[in-house]
């Protein structure tokens, strides 16, 4: 009996369907803000590495397999994306210390939370001490760009303020005590545990790394802010 002429070919074609569907990508989701945001994570870890000057947006795009191209239309420049990464560095941080609900406790123990908090923070992230150096060293010429960090950092300084004022009006902190002033502190102590540990213990040949070393430093940093302000 003979057999229908297209079934040979349509044997061929089957397989060739099949493997042309299984090496066809997936549809991506169209998610604007997703691939903002996995952009930035991959270019905070460039340019804390190397700086503005030394990151590399095809190494970048490279890590994000996406295009240059892609990376401009969303952030216009590599100074553009610079900024979108100090932003979000800055954002980050302020987001979670709005979280720690000073004003639900007693003025030295909310101190003695945000000091603690502060330090842990920036242990637990040196690619933000790194992003801020470098930021430094341009001396404030990106960060000037951005009216979103400086609007960010305006409720750190006024937590604190609140909380200075509930010591003193509570007779627990003395007068005289300028939140800004105090913060700068509070930030130097926690950034020079990191910024110079590599540094320090080399020089004076000690472990500032070794889990007793970690804490020991907390809580020295905190018992000096806490005794600076106390009345």
């Amino acid at each position: 009996m003979n057999q229908p002429v297209h079934s040979a070919k349509s044997s061929r074609r089957a397989p060739a369907k099949a493997k042309a569907r299984a090496a066809a990508p997936e549809a991506r989701t169209n998610d604007p803000e997703r691939t903002r945001a996995d952009i930035i994570e991959v270019a905070t870890r460039e340019f804390s590495d190397k700086g503005l000057a030394g990151a590399r947006i095809d190494l970048i795009a490279e890590s994000m397999r996406t295009s240059k191209r892609m990376i401009y239309y969303y952030f216009g420049s590599k100074e553009g994306l610079y900024i979108a990464v100090l932003e979000a560095a800055y954002s980050r941080m302020r987001s979670i210390e709005s979280e720690l609900h000073l004003e639900d406790l007693a003025p030295e123990d909310a101190l003695r939370k945000l000091v603690g908090f502060t330090v842990d923070y920036q242990l637990a992230h040196p690619e933000f001490i790194r992003l801020v150096m470098n930021e430094n060293m341009h001396r404030g010429e990106y960060l000037a760009q951005s009216k979103t960090i400086q609007r960010l950092n305006v409720p750190a300084i006024e937590g604190l303020r609140k909380v200075l004022q509930r010591g003193q009006r509570e007779g627990v902190f003395r007068g005289g005590l300028d939140p800004l002033d105090l913060h700068m502190s509070i930030s130097a102590l926690s950034v020079f545990n990191v910024a110079n540990r590599h540094t320090f213990s080399l020089i004076f040949k000690c472990d500032l790394q070794s889990a007793a070393s970690v804490v020991a430093r907390r809580d020295s940093i905190i018992e000096m802010v806490a005794r600076f302000a106390r009345k």
